[in-house]
């Protein structure tokens, strides 16, 4: 585990698996949206106007999102390729580190949650206080939140992956949107790695 992360993906390297059953059966989805200009001689749809690419790397054993890698695009030799590559400030922590569980409180101002009831109200609450480290890292479980004046005090359990007690409530602090309260942090087992080996079909 030691030094950074290789870029290349035919490495075989400590962070290219699932951080919570480290299964190398990883699968990228792609959700592209793009704006294309027609060029009025040939009909091709060239020049790009506007582009939205979003890539999720999901484990195909677990089913869990990969927040520690990334894909990347790259022009080589005139032609677009892609390649998975590690999260610098997050891989080692992730890949390396045990599940801990804190019971904690955030409180943010009301408009940093976009809405409070309803079916999308523990994604925006978890959003609301950890950013995309709350629902895309992280796994929360909002128990409940009050209404403080203009503050939301939203009350959670929330896991996530560290090495030691002092890395995960680093971790916390650093992605909390306003004033974080932790009022329990324990560590717990980590979920069965997936087999590996001559005979398995990962």
């Amino acid at each position: 585990m030691d030094g950074s992360a290789p870029d290349s993906v035919g490495t075989s390297a400590s962070w290219l698996r699932c951080y919570r059953c480290w299964s190398q059966n990883l699968e990228v989805q792609v959700h592209y949206e793009g704006v294309l200009k027609v060029d009025p001689d040939t009909g091709e749809a060239v020049e790009p106007v506007e582009e939205i690419q979003e890539a999720v790397v999901q484990c195909l054993d677990c089913l869990h999102d990969q927040p520690h890698l990334n894909l990347a695009f790259y022009e080589e030799n005139g032609r677009r390729i892609s390649r998975i590559e590690a999260v610098e400030d997050r891989w080692e922590r992730m890949v390396a580190g045990t599940p801990w569980v804190a019971s904690c409180t955030v409180s943010v101002e009301a408009d940093q949650v976009e809405t409070c009831s309803g079916p999308e109200a523990a994604d925006s609450l978890a959003f609301g206080a950890f950013g995309d480290h709350g629902t895309r890292e992280f796994f929360t479980h909002v128990r409940f939140h009050k209404h403080d004046a203009e503050q939301i005090v939203i009350h959670m359990l929330v896991e996530l992956y560290a090495r030691s007690a002092e890395e995960a409530s680093e971790v916390l602090e650093a992605a909390a949107r306003g004033p974080l309260t932790i009022t329990s942090l324990a560590e717990e087992s980590r979920p069965p790695a997936a087999a590996v080996g001559p005979d398995d079909p990962h």
